[in-house]
């Protein structure tokens, strides 16, 4: 009888097998649930969690008021997401006050004396409806008035607001269930869809992620997410299991020990840098961290050089060649005042704070932002190379690649640039960080002219700052470089020039001025900058202070000063790390490979070996100039298009879609090309205000979001092809029930539309009519009143 029952326990059929043979089958049969039970448990937080710490994805946010006595309305500001309504103290969401677990809660309208519209979210049979832990593990909330565990009561401002809130609360806990089947089915699945634009979610989307918190099929309730660690106490259905399963994990230490181990791990907790359980098969640029980095003090020492006789006869002699106002682009410059790296890598310096624009794209604020971006802008400048050099000027075709990981966020910052003329000189670069909601593109030309004892280079171009959830646009132009002391006094080099920062989007724009040392100037006033932050025509804030050391902003409202940027050592010790392409997987025309020759030199202070190699690569460049030229053929651009009609340089493959956290896995680079790996190959959300390519469709359970159209998926198989076309085919089924249902409840509100005008109009077209037949019969009695008032009178005077 034991044996039957235990062949049922693993199979719920009574087959003829041996004691022993079922032990063992039962026991490998008790590790693969319990392996995909921890899984399925990991998947289903990780979601959860995904969305919580998201701060993209957002139904509704607004300050309500929050009471559970009869008194003591408290103002706090409320964050609804697919599941969860988040509680703060501040809209920056930096003072938690607590989770309310929609599953758990209902919703109804209350009726108030007061202004506003009053509603009550609580549990039927009074249990807690709030979560035990924080969205980044707190364990307790910011003080406030004490809240109830079983309800709360909430004031919206207007009646329209509330009914909004009541909307899309309705929504989030009722209509979770619709897909419950769906889910069913998909088992493992989890093609959550969610658009990381806070303004813009899909109706499906929402549902699919409501029900990762309703229903049998993933309970997550308020003691699930406390134990969220997987350290969990029903692994076992009574004491006997436990006891029985000592041999098991005595045989599985490799498989379970390592299992629960990183159940445990905490590191999911304190921020979105979660780990992906699934192995991601990417083929990728391998980047190493940049080994040595060069940074110059601040102040005129670090930008003033003494030049040696031997030099100076050289630069005699390359100005017998020029005259006052010519253009510099076509003189070769003598290798000492070489910097040992070309200008296209010079352009990355920006970058090693791109954190702050990371900051900047999560700031509900326009203003802040616009003070975030102006930081990030300023970060660009202090990074320096000792003396007075010049990078080498790219050429044509070169490319340069290099990238910044953020450790908070667990993303990366990809920097991709290339040599897309050689005369007039331009350098075209694009910035990428989608999960960080950032990209940056633009072009600049070179120019250089000459003035006797100084000269100038002007970089002439744009770039364009744009966050991809807001769709704002931030164009930027740079400060030229000027060189003076040329012919006589110290060679010293300065940056010049008045540069804006504008958002047409927001109307806020930023002004700063570079100014050069005055004639008699002291050393307070090198590299003085002064600017102002404005909202169209009103100035907001003034800037002071030095481009390398320190900048203070001051309120002109309250006329209130603070130091808004100095980049002290601590700071530059909280860089960024940069990361550049492993040499060997460099192509021939990428920066440090093509003038690996030239620095070398230049490093072992070989001037004449330095002059040299650069004359053997810009004698090539010429050669194949005149090549094409006798050939007829133009320049094809590796990585850049240039656009017909404005002439801007657009990077090939841009994706500008906000980052989806449900769908997309990891961005990444190969050969030049950014994409990201995406879970599934969905119709995604789009934001209609972004203009983009249409991402080209790959085959597989997992993709690349990249309009590249070479790139191979990393899963292929037939099998799995097969099985994701079945699943498309019952998550098309299944949305096109839901869609079927929604275009049927709008038939019949229509049909309800025109019944409600159909009476209007009866009602309308029948009141005069029975006006009219009510007169008439009125004028009737009348006559016949008259009538017989006139035959009475007859009568009597007969």
């Amino acid at each position: 009888m034991g044996h039957r029952s235990e062949s049922k326990l693993f199979n719920g059929s009574e087959k003829d097998i041996s004691l022993s043979s079922s032990k063992l089958t039962k026991k490998e049969s008790l590790k693969v649930q319990k392996k995909n039970y921890r899984e399925e448990k990991k998947r289903a937080t990780k979601e959860l969690l995904s969305t919580i710490t998201d701060p993209s994805v957002i139904v509704m946010a607004d300050w309500l008021k929050i009471r559970g006595t009869l008194k003591s309305w408290t103002k706090l500001w409320c964050v609804l997401k697919p599941g969860v309504l988040l509680v703060y103290k501040t809209p920056k969401n930096g003072q938690w006050v607590g989770t309310v677990l929609l599953n758990a809660c209902e919703l109804i309208e209350r009726p108030s004396k007061k202004d506003g519209f009053c509603f009550k979210l609580f549990h039927p049979l009074e249990q807690s409806i709030w979560a035990i832990k924080g969205p980044k593990g707190e364990a307790v909330g910011s003080i406030t008035q004490p809240l109830p565990s079983s309800y709360l009561i909430i004031r919206a401002a207007s009646e329209s607001d509330g009914r909004c809130w009541m909307d899309a609360l309705e929504l989030a806990l009722k209509c979770s269930s619709l897909l419950k089947r769906t889910m069913i089915r998909e088992g493992k699945e989890h093609d959550l869809n969610s658009s990381s634009d806070s303004a813009h979610v899909s109706f499906y989307g929402l549902l699919r992620a409501n029900n990762l918190n309703s229903g049998e099929n993933l309970p997550l309730n308020d003691s699930e997410i406390e134990r969220h660690h997987f350290k969990d106490q029903d692994m076992y259905s009574d004491k006997s299991d436990k006891e029985n399963d000592h041999d098991h994990d005595e045989s599985d230490n490799d498989g379970l020990g390592k299992s629960e181990e990183s159940d445990s791990d905490t590191s999911e907790r304190q921020d979105d840098s979660y780990v992906d359980p699934e192995p991601i098969d990417i083929k990728e640029t391998t980047y190493l961290e940049q080994s040595h980095e060069e940074l110059g003090e601040a102040g005129e020492a670090a930008q003033t050089e003494v030049v040696s006789e031997e030099n100076k006869s050289l630069i005699w002699t390359l100005l017998k060649q020029v005259r006052p106002g010519m253009d510099l682009s076509k003189v070769v410059l003598p290798t000492f005042i070489l910097e040992p790296r070309s200008f296209l890598d010079k352009l990355s310096d920006y970058y090693y704070h791109a954190d702050f624009l990371s900051e900047a794209a999560l700031e509900e604020n326009a203003y802040n932002r616009m003070k975030k971006v102006v930081k990030w802008y300023l970060s660009g400048f202090y990074k320096k190379p000792k003396g007075l050099k010049k990078p080498y000027n790219p050429i044509l075709g070169e490319t340069f690649r290099c990238m910044w990981i953020h450790p908070r966020t667990n993303s990366k910052t990809f920097y991709i640039a290339e040599q897309v003329s050689h005369h007039p000189p331009i350098s075209a670069f694009y910035v990428s960080n989608r999960k960080d909601g950032f990209c940056l593109s633009g072009s600049i030309l070179a120019k250089s002219k000459f003035y006797g004892n100084s000269l100038s280079a002007i970089l002439d171009g744009e770039g364009r700052l744009t966050f991809l959830n807001r769709g704002e646009d931030y164009v930027m132009t740079m400060p030229y470089a000027h060189c003076k002391g040329i012919l006589y006094g110290t060679m010293t080099l300065e940056l010049g020039g008045t540069v804006n920062i504008t958002c047409e989007k927001t109307g806020y724009s930023a002004t700063i001025e570079f100014k050069l040392k005055p004639f008699l100037g002291n050393n307070d006033s090198v590299n003085q900058i002064s600017g102002k932050i404005k909202l169209g025509k009103e100035v907001l804030a003034i800037l002071e202070g030095h481009w390398d050391s320190e900048v203070t902003v001051r309120d002109k409202k309250t006329d209130v000063s603070e130091t808004f940027w100095n980049p002290t050592s601590d700071i530059k010790q909280r860089r960024l790390p940069r990361y550049t392409v492993k040499f060997e997987e460099q192509d021939d025309f990428e920066s440090e490979k093509l003038w690996q020759q030239v620095t070398k030199a230049i490093n072992n202070k070989d001037q004449t070996e330095a002059t040299q190699e650069k004359y053997v690569l810009e004698e090539a460049q010429r050669r194949s100039a005149k090549e094409r030229k006798l050939k007829g053929e133009e320049w094809t651009c590796k990585l850049f298009d240039q656009d017909s009609v404005t002439g801007e340089w657009h990077y090939k493959y841009a994706d500008t879609r906000p980052w989806d956290p449900l769908n997309d896995m990891i961005q990444f680079e190969k050969d030049g090309t950014i994409q990201t790996k995406v879970r599934h190959r969905t119709p995604m959300v789009s934001v209609p205000k972004i203009k983009r390519k249409p991402t080209s469709q790959k085959k597989g359970e997992c993709g690349f979001s990249s309009p590249e159209p070479d790139n191979q998926d990393s899963s292929g198989s037939e099998a799995q092809l097969m099985k994701h076309n079945t699943r498309i085919r019952k998550k098309g089924a299944d949305l096109g029930e839901l869609q079927s249902a929604i275009e049927s409840i709008k038939e019949t509100q229509e049909d309800i539309k025109r019944d409600i005008m159909a009476l209007r109009n009866r009602v309308t077209s029948n009141s005069p009519t029975v006006d009219n037949q009510f007169l008439q019969l009125k004028h009737y009695i009348f006559i016949l009143l008259l009538v017989l008032l006139q035959l009475i009178i007859n009568f009597l005077f007969k």
